[in-house]
């Protein structure tokens, strides 16, 4: 009996400690799940990026084609017999430079009695002009006179004219490309005697997605890498396509690049950048550090070594960095790792910063 009260009473003791200390553990607990500061808890590594301003330039990448700055299939405006071939595969021309004579013997005889023709008219318009002023001839007759010899101008002229087609001569400056006549070769208007290029500087031809269409205009600039050329070139887009592509749905572009050493050959494939914006000082991150969320966007921050959970509203975004327009201040710390371990209040350690 008196061994039953003692064991009661014994186990009255031990629930009265265990009722007295509960309180304690529950808030070491509580104090555990909150993040509280505690001597044993566990912090988790993060790299830290500190946010600047930086220059940042809005950016599209693209491909396109290089393309001659003039560009001509040079061919015969009439029929006949080449004469002369007056130009090198492959050299140098100047503008209004002889390049090719098809025969005219016949046009020059043709422009011989025209000549004759017309010294003949003048001579006697010349004639009724000193008769009419002594009224020996009626107006009349002069006037039919000056009209015979302003019929013959025209046909001297008409004459020159077509003997102007015979001679083919260098439109503009530029290089000569393969001839694929002869001397003696009888040739039409259909038929290609070379190609000549003027090729510096060179032109890029390349398209953009139709949504940047009111974002780019005329003295962007560029920057390529022509397939053949180890070399990133720069240019300047000078024309704009007024209208968009129906079948692609994108804008055509035109950009202008010095070619001095005309080691860019028109028809090369083209990879382009185009900038579109430039922000001399945007506050940026990486691209890794945004949390995107229903309500928007967010970064976490490294506050005296625990995680702040930060709200922010973005700009310009690339493929690496993303502009942050509110929400953070230059020199805070942005968490870039460990984004899906971490919450509100989690105590981290930096092992990394940028």
């Amino acid at each position: 009996m008196f061994s039953r009260k003692r064991i009661i009473i014994l186990v009255i003791v031990v629930a009265a400690i265990v009722i007295a200390a509960l309180p304690k553990l529950t808030r070491s607990g509580d104090n555990s799940r909150s993040g509280g500061a505690s001597a044993g808890e566990a912090r988790i590594p993060v790299k830290g990026y500190i946010a600047q301003p930086l220059r940042l330039d809005d950016k599209i990448l693209t491909t396109g084609t290089l393309i001659a700055n003039e560009e001509v299939e040079l061919r015969s405006e009439v029929s006949g017999k080449i004469t002369k071939i007056y130009f090198e595969e492959g050299s140098s021309v100047k503008k209004g430079q002889m390049l090719v004579k098809i025969n005219d013997s016949e046009l020059q005889a043709q422009l011989l009695q025209q000549k004759y023709r017309e010294e003949l008219a003048r001579q006697r318009e010349r004639r009724q002009r000193e008769l009419l002023k002594g009224n020996l001839v009626s107006q009349q007759e002069y006037d039919v006179a000056l009209n015979e010899l302003n019929t013959m101008k025209a046909g001297l002229q008409l004459v020159k004219a077509q003997i102007e087609k015979t001679e083919i001569r260098a439109p503009f400056d530029g290089t000569i490309g393969l001839k694929f006549v002869s001397e003696g070769s009888f040739i039409s208007t259909t038929t290609r005697i070379a190609s000549l290029q003027d090729v510096n500087p060179i032109k890029i031809d390349f398209s953009v997605p139709e949504k940047y269409a009111g974002r780019v205009q005329k003295g962007a600039a560029v920057k390529f890498h022509a397939q053949g050329s180890g070399n990133v070139l720069e240019g300047m887009v000078y024309a704009v396509e007024p209208r968009i592509e129906q079948a692609t749905r994108t804008l055509l572009l035109r950009a202008r690049s010095p070619n001095p050493m005309r080691a860019l050959l028109p028809g090369s494939f083209a990879e382009v950048e185009l900038t579109i914006q430039s922000i001399p000082n945007a506050l940026t991150i990486p691209a890794e550090a945004l949390i995107p969320e229903i309500s928007g966007q967010k970064v976490y921050l490294y506050r005296n070594g625990r995680v702040q959970s930060q709200g922010v509203q973005i700009g310009i975004r690339t493929s690496t960095a993303i502009q942050i327009t509110k929400g953070i201040v230059p020199g805070d710390t942005v968490i870039t790792s460990g984004i899906l371990q971490v919450r509100q209040g989690s105590p981290v350690t930096l092992s990394e910063i940028n």
